[in-house]
């Protein structure tokens, strides 16, 4: 088989407290700089509010302004788009990724593992199941800052989902992860590429939220060594990195790591 490469942008911002027609006019904007020289643009973690237990009253549905904004950037640019935003859906809010194409797909993930350090697992209702998603020739997991501290569940079988192919090429975060503890959110970036054998594209926030809570940005494109592609500082900025699908398989090919691992059953999901 072969792959082609993905060029992948990363919209990092100083997202605005609890103002979601100003966050989608910012990252709209920055989005916009990347168009026709991308195919994947990634947001932040709650982009439209901030990371708040306290904006669940104004949660959105699937109805609201946010999804149908996603959509329209999307075909504007040509490319996917990605981010998490606060989604009422049934009895509960959700902490949901949200993943757009230009073609009109959509489709979702909600953050399984809630930062209990921050009560979000009282406040928030967790989601079960991890998604893949195609696009471009690449199988892409998508996932939401915390999620990254649980190995099990970024853990990317082989053969499982699809005959002969990797559970994803690219393992992606969203997330809103503060400066005091910058070293885990970078090493264990660098671990799950190399562990998972698999590319790494993940986006934090920079700045200080309503709660006072600093962010240092440090977002990031990885190869499948774990190998910086590009890496942003504590500012503003848009970067993009072009992921190589032929030195992907070739490593894989020289590498079979996945020969030898082990199966594991998590839940009611076999991982």
């Amino acid at each position: 088989m072969s792959l082609p490469d993905l060029r992948v942008t990363l919209v990092q911002g100083e997202t605005h407290w609890h103002d979601p027609e100003a966050n989608r006019a910012m990252y709209g904007e920055l989005a916009r700089s990347a168009a026709g020289n991308t195919d994947l643009v990634i947001l932040p973690e709650t982009f439209t509010s901030g990371f708040s237990n306290e904006a669940l009253a104004d949660a959105e549905t699937m109805d609201g302004p946010s999804v149908a904004w996603l959509r329209e950037l999307s075909a504007e640019i040509g490319a996917a788009v990605t981010g998490s935003v606060q989604i009422r859906d049934g009895d509960g809010v959700y902490n949901r990724l949200l993943w757009v194409t230009p073609g009109g797909e959509l489709a979702h993930y909600d953050k399984r593992h809630l930062f209990r350090m921050a009560n979000e697992h009282e406040r928030y209702a967790a989601g079960r199941d991890r998604l893949t998603v195609e696009y471009l020739g690449w199988r892409i997991c998508p996932l939401v800052c915390y999620d990254l501290r649980f190995p099990v569940f970024n853990r990317n079988r082989f053969g499982h989902e699809v005959a002969g192919r990797f559970d994803y090429d690219l393992l992606l975060f969203v997330a809103n992860w503060p400066a005091p503890r910058r070293h885990a959110w970078r090493t264990l970036l660098r671990a799950r590429a190399i562990e998972n054998l698999a590319c790494v594209a993940a986006v934090n926030r920079v700045g200080s939220d309503g709660n006072g809570i600093a962010y240092s940005g440090d977002s990031v494109v990885l190869d499948q060594l774990g190998i910086e592609l590009v890496e942003i500082g504590p500012h503003p900025h848009v970067a993009t990195a072009t992921l190589s699908g032929s030195a992907l398989l070739e490593h894989r090919a020289r590498f079979p790591a996945q020969l030898d691992a082990d199966d594991f059953v998590l839940g009611n999901s076999a991982l």
